[in-house]
C-alpha cells in the first residue's frame, strides 16, 4: 500500500511527542505520547508508527483463553463439491460468527452472517484478514481511524489492528484468514512498489481510513486477541482506540470488486488474469462483468483443466456463471487437486457467439490441499459430482 497518515505526528520518528490535546501539567508540559511501531518481517518489512495516549501493553486483567477448534470432515470420496450456504441463519457476532468451511495451513475460508455487533474490540495477533462483503454496509472502527465499507467491498485488515465493526444493515460475508500477508500481486507492481499501468486497479481504488477519532474516555473495555490458535481476552482501563496520529504503509483498507478492471482477449483469458490479491500459497481472484473473447472461433467459456497442484474454490456473488448450471447465489464450488474440471455438458455450445458475461464471483486458488469442516459436510450437495454425466450420451465436443 502507499504511504498514508492521519492525525498529528512529530517531525521525526522516535522523539519526544506530547499530547497536543491535553492540558499542560504543573511543570508546563503535556503528557508524553506512547510510540508504537507496528511492522512486518521484524524491522525489515512495511510498518506504521502510531502514537497512543496509553501504553498498548497496559492490561488491567487477563481473562480466559479459548482454543479455536476446527472439526474436520474427511469425506469417503474425492470428488468435486458444492456447498450451499444460502440456508444458513444469522449466528454470533462479527468475530465469533465466522464459520470456517475450508482450511489448510495457509488460509481459512468461511462464511459470516452475524446476528449482532461484537460488544468487544478484536485484534488478530497472528494473521491478516480479508472480508468480502456480499451484503451489508457500515464502518470498521480501528486504531488507524474509521473505515467505511459497503456491498461488494473487500475489507483488508492487517494483523495487529485493533478494531470493531458497526453495522448499518444486515450483513453477509465471505471471510479469509491467513498467517501470511495479504498483498497485491507482485507482477502488478514496479520495483518501487507502485502499481503498474497495466494492473487491473490503481492506488486510487484502495480506500484507507479517512477520519481518525481519538478516544480519551476511561472505563473497562474487553479486547479479544487471536493468538496461538485461540482467543485470549484482556481487559484494559482505557478506550483501545486512543491513537492521536499515525503514518506508514500498514493499515486497513477497502477495495470494491467493481473497481477491478477485467481483461479480455481475442481468445479466452486464464484465471490469473482475474487475480486481485496474493497470500501465502494462495491467491484471491475477482470474476467481474466483462466483454468476452472476440475471435470468430473463440470459445467464451473456460477450457477443461486439471488442478494437479492447486485447489479451486469459487463463491458465487451475483449474475449467471456461464460454465455452471444449478449453482445458486451464495453457493460455493470446490474443485480439488487431482481432478480435471470444466464446463458442464451443453454449456460450451450454448456460449458460442456470446459477447459479454455478467457473472460476479470470488475465487480462491490454494496450492496445498484444503480440508473440510463438518459444516461443509452439513451443507454438501453430493449430486454436484455427477453434474457432468449425461446418461446415454456418446462422444461429445460440448464439454
Amino acid at each position: 500500500m502507499r504511504y498514508h497518515s492521519l492525525g498529528q505526528i512529530p517531525q521525526k520518528r522516535h522523539v519526544q511527542f506530547r499530547d497536543p490535546g491535553a492540558p499542560s501539567s504543573h511543570n508546563g508540559d503535556a503528557p508524553l505520547l506512547v510510540e508504537e511501531v507496528l511492522g512486518f518481517e521484524g524491522f525489515s518489512g512495511n510498518e506504521s508508527i502510531l502514537y497512543h495516549l496509553w501504553s498498548p501493553c497496559r492490561v488491567k486483567d487477563v481473562g480466559e483463553f479459548t482454543p479455536i477448534e476446527l472439526e474436520e470432515w474427511v469425506p469417503e470420496t474425492h470428488v468435486h463439491r458444492l456447498t450451499n450456504t444460502t440456508g444458513l441463519e444469522p449466528m454470533g457476532d462479527s468475530v465469533l460468527g465466522r464459520r470456517v468451511l475450508q482450511y489448510n495451513g495457509d488460509v481459512e475460508i468461511g462464511i459470516c452472517i452475524p446476528e449482532a455487533e461484537a460488544d468487544y474490540f478484536y485484534r488478530d495477533g497472528e494473521g491478516d484478514e480479508v472480508i468480502f462483503v456480499h451484503e451489508g454496509e457500515g464502518v470498521v472502527e480501528t486504531i488507524f481511524g474509521t473505515l467505511p465499507y459497503g456491498r461488494h467491498d473487500y475489507v483488508v485488515i492487517p494483523r495487529g489492528t485493533t478494531y470493531r465493526f458497526r453495522f448499518d444493515s444486515p450483513q453477509r460475508w465471505l471471510t479469509f484468514y491467513t498467517p501470511g500477508e495479504i498483498e497485491t500481486p507482485n507482477r502488478y507492481r514496479n520495483r518501487y512498489g507502485q502499481l503498474l499501468e497495466h494492473s487491473p486497479f490503481s492506488q486510487r481504488d484502495f480506500k484507507p481510513p479517512m477520519e481518525l477519532a481519538t478516544h480519551r474516555e476511561r472505563g473497562e473495555f474487553l479486547v479479544k486477541v487471536r493468538v496461538r490458535g485461540g482467543y485470549q481476552d484482556y481487559v484494559v482501563d482505557y478506550h483501545p482506540l486512543d491513537v492521536v496520529g499515525w503514518d506508514g504503509y500498514v493499515y486497513p483498507y477497502t477495495f470494491n470488486i467493481h473497481d477491478f478492471e477485467p481483461k479480455a482477449g481475442r481468445l479466452h483469458q486464464p484465471p490469473p488474469a482475474h487475480q486481485t490479491f496474493q497470500g501465502q500459497s494462495f491467491v484471491i481472484c475477482s470474476f467481474c462483468p466483462r466483454m468476452l473473447d472476440w475471435d470468430p472461433l473463440a470459445i467464451p467459456l473456460p477450457y477443461h483443466h486439471s488442478n494437479v497442484q492447486s485447489e479451486e474454490m469459487i463463491y458465487y456473488v451475483d449474475g449467471q456463471f456461464g460454465s455452471r448450471k444449478g449453482v445458486d447465489i451464495g453457493a460455493i464450488t470446490l474443485h480439488p487437486s487431482g481432478l480435471p474440471h470444466g464446463p458442464q455438458p451443453g454449456l460450451v455450445e450454448k456460449s458460442l457467439g456470446a459477447t459479454r458475461t455478467e457473472e460476479l464471483a470470488v475465487m480462491c486458488d490454494t496450492f496445498r490441499p484444503l480440508k473440510l469442516t463438518t459444516l461443509a459436510r452439513d451443507l454438501d450437495d453430493p449430486s454436484y459430482a455427477y453434474s457432468w454425466y449425461e446418461e446415454g450420451a456418446g462422444m461429445s465436443t460440448t464439454g
